[in-house]
């Protein structure tokens, strides 16, 4: 593999990742802060808004993983992609900590 594979594989990651907390709370009907909402990220976006976004991070992170070429063969591309979906989701859990308090 290319080193531009490991790039798309990491931000396959991490795009399939943060389709989650979106995805969940819009199909539950539960407002959630998105890069829509006022102050972006910080106000919160109504349940539609985040399933939308939920949608095109899964096509955007769906495309990349096809760029990466990942295979489970490749230790090293699955790390990479783990990697990913790692490093969003901490940065995640720190951004969203406080958005009960709004």
């Amino acid at each position: 593999m290319k080193w531009y594979h490991y790039i798309a594989a990491f931000f396959a990651g991490a795009f399939l990742a943060n389709v989650v907390p979106h995805f969940i709370h819009g199909v539950s009907g539960d407002p959630f802060p998105s890069p829509f909402s006022n102050p972006p990220g910080k106000g919160l976006s109504s349940p539609l808004v985040n399933v939308l976004w939920a949608c095109l991070n899964m096509v955007i992170g769906y495309i990349l993983l096809r760029v990466s070429n990942i295979s489970a063969k490749n230790k090293l591309a699955m790390f990479v992609l783990f990697l990913g979906i790692l490093a969003i989701s901490i940065q995640a859990s720190i951004v969203f900590m406080d958005k009960m308090k709004l």
